[in-house]
């Protein structure tokens, strides 16, 4: 199929030149801003489940956190994903996990998340046995010198976890609520999204019934807007919801939460 369109000659000729290109040449520019997704499989989605912890830890148990893990369960294999949950990990545990992933041969894949659920800090969460496990550690293991096989196909990153101990109380506001070649070369931290729960500094709410607002509001957002909306259409979603729909009980005086997306992709992400 060729794509045809006309261009006004001169000033001084009445004719037009007639230009022709085949379609598959005009799409492959466009092409390149958009990652492919034509693998076998979607890739594999592993799910960290912290909800007890140590006793000597003092830190309190997560409640809600399994309908969490339920729902993401169900989410990432409904869109085509190969699920590995697993549940209460020591931080070397998670450490091995991750490593054990930079070790599969991903060729067939056309990207990878990993959802994070438990406490955590700035820069990272904590295993059962209180240790804290830096996020730069996990994702040594699958950026471009973790994992070859996961060079430029993005790579996400759900990170449920607390980071910090400032509470949000809200605020009043006004009006109405190339070439198409790959490059030899590409920087390793490239391809990443890292959507955090919270901003920095900020904790972040968990319904011990109902599961945590941002959690909720992705698989919600994802079920609704998959393969319409790009993903960071998709994200922005996500922070409406999260940030205009939820506060905490009158008891609590009405705290609200504003999830944080770090965006390193290097091109649009749709899923099926």
């Amino acid at each position: 199929a060729f794509v045809c369109w006309t261009v006004p000659g001169n000033s001084c000729m009445t004719d037009v030149v007639v230009m022709c290109q085949a379609k598959s040449d005009v799409q492959s520019g466009e092409d390149k801003y958009r990652y492919k997704m034509d693998y076998p499989c979607m890739g594999t989605c592993v799910i960290i489940n912290i909800k007890n912890f140590d006793l000597k830890t003092g830190l309190e148990t997560r409640n809600g956190t399994d309908v969490d893990a339920a729902e993401l369960e169900k989410t990432f294999s409904k869109l085509g994903y190969k699920v590995t949950l697993v549940h209460d990990q020591t931080a070397d545990q998670i450490v091995d996990l991750l490593r054990d992933v930079s070790t599969q041969d991903h060729s067939n894949s056309g990207s990878f998340v990993c959802v994070l659920l438990s406490r955590g800090d700035e820069g990272g969460i904590y295993g059962t046995d209180g240790s804290f496990v830096n996020l730069d550690e996990l994702t040594k293991f699958v950026d471009g010198n973790g994992c070859r096989s996961l060079v430029g196909k993005p790579k996400l990153l759900f990170i449920q976890a607390a980071r910090g101990n400032k509470l949000d109380d809200g605020t009043l506001s006004e009006g109405d609520s190339m070439d198409g070649q790959t490059p030899s070369r590409i920087p390793v931290e490239a391809d990443f999204l890292y959507a955090y729960s919270t901003t920095p500094g900020f904790n972040a709410w968990r319904d011990t019934q109902n599961g945590s607002w941002f959690m909720q509001s992705l698989c919600e957002m994802l079920r609704r807007f998959s393969g319409q909306l790009e993903l960071m259409q998709i994200m922005t979603r996500v922070n409406n919801k999260v940030a205009l729909e939820y506060k905490t009980t009158p008891g609590r005086s009405g705290k609200r939460q504003m999830p944080c997306i770090v965006s390193l992709l290097t091109k649009e992400f749709y899923f099926p």
